[in-house]
């Protein structure tokens, strides 16, 4: 009997090298009549190599849809997308080989150890036994798990869990990972330590990384590029400091005593000169304005001569808040309130 083990090899990549992913108009439906919901509607996007690339959205908004369809696990109505090179439809299997995914939900063997865990992924990826054991050390040792490894990973932290969940998805050395939500439920410390590992992912290995969020932070503090996603739409795409950058000046934020007059304080500001893109969401006001220090005083005693009443103000520079507030059309609060109960 042969004791030689087979592993699989993924056909050559055609991919240009300097282009991890990209899609071209993807659309998804599901249901059909009263019923139906347009989770996608001609999303796309081009993902450079060895870059942490962000997916920046509300619930519902279809970040998930979309990575679904570029690991394979969704088919669009219509459109095309490669990864790593394969053709996601017509080469699947491929594309799943240089892939790693952690969907929002743990994936992992709560009944097993870390080593276990670690191990099974590695023999589903036809992995030789003495590749596994150095590649689970090595990610054991990166994630500091190492102590852990032989416990149920039932009784990890779910900071811990989480990581499992990344190195399990790291196991075959992928060329591309994509990371849905991955610090979703964390608390602030653990979620503060992923954001390290995901920025340490590409800089130390020249991992491309595609993470879905709808954590405005997350995006500004680890995405290279990033895309914001609406309704199943791309409403703008670039670095997240390009895209603050389009937003001259600074941003004056004012917290209405009574949204009722929402009207009136719009129109009083809208008339200040130096104030431009006045917006109001329920009884936040926001407007841009070239002098900040100035024309918020401006800002303020107009709305006193309105008989506006303000709970609060602040001036900052432009957010990704403010950037979404301008092509959506609605603050991202909002939209992920909206998003979460529609989703309900």
């Amino acid at each position: 009997m042969s004791t030689h083990q087979h592993v699989r090899v993924a056909p050559e990549s055609t991919a240009p090298p300097d282009i991890a992913v990209e899609a071209i108009d993807l659309t998804k439906t599901y249901g059909t009549g009263d019923k139906a919901v347009h989770a996608l509607a001609g999303i796309s996007l081009s993902v450079p190599a060895g870059t942490v690339f962000g997916m920046l959205g509300p619930n519902g908004a279809g970040k998930s849809t979309t990575t679904k369809i570029l690991t394979t696990l969704a088919r669009a109505d219509e459109g095309h997308a490669r990864v790593a090179g394969f053709d996601v439809e017509r080469d699947a299997a491929a594309v799943r080989h240089a892939i790693g995914y952690v969907p929002q939900k743990p994936c992992f063997d709560p009944t097993a150890t870390g080593w276990e865990n670690l191990s099974l992924q590695g023999r589903i990826y036809g992995m030789p036994k003495k590749e596994i054991a150095r590649r689970g050390t090595e990610l054991l040792e990166r994630f500091g798990l190492a102590e852990a490894a032989n416990r149920l990973t039932k009784k990890w932290s779910g900071g811990m869990q989480r990581k499992l969940d990344v190195a399990l998805a790291l196991i075959h050395h992928p060329q591309v990972l994509f990371l849905d939500e991955p610090t979703t439920g964390l608390d602030p410390e653990a979620r503060a330590d992923m954001w390290a590992e995901i920025a340490g992912l590409s800089k130390t290995s020249g991992l491309t990384v595609v993470l879905t969020t709808h954590y405005l932070e997350e995006a500004d503090n680890l995405a290279d590029n990033l895309v914001i996603i609406d309704h199943g739409r791309v409403v703008a795409t670039g670095t997240p400091d390009e895209l603050k950058g389009q937003l001259e000046g600074e941003t004056i934020q004012i917290q209405l005593a009574d949204p009722e007059a929402r009207d009136v304080a719009v129109a009083a500001v809208t008339a200040i000169d130096g104030v431009h893109d006045v917006s109001v969401d329920d009884a936040t006001l926001r407007a841009n304005v070239t002098d900040g220090a100035s024309n918020m005083a401006r800002t303020l005693v107009a709305l006193d001569s309105s008989g506006v009443e303000i709970a609060s103000v602040t001036l900052a520079r432009p957010s990704l808040d403010d950037v979404y507030l301008r092509h959506a059309g609605r603050s991202f609060r909002a939209a992920d309130e909206a998003g979460t109960k529609e989703a309900a």
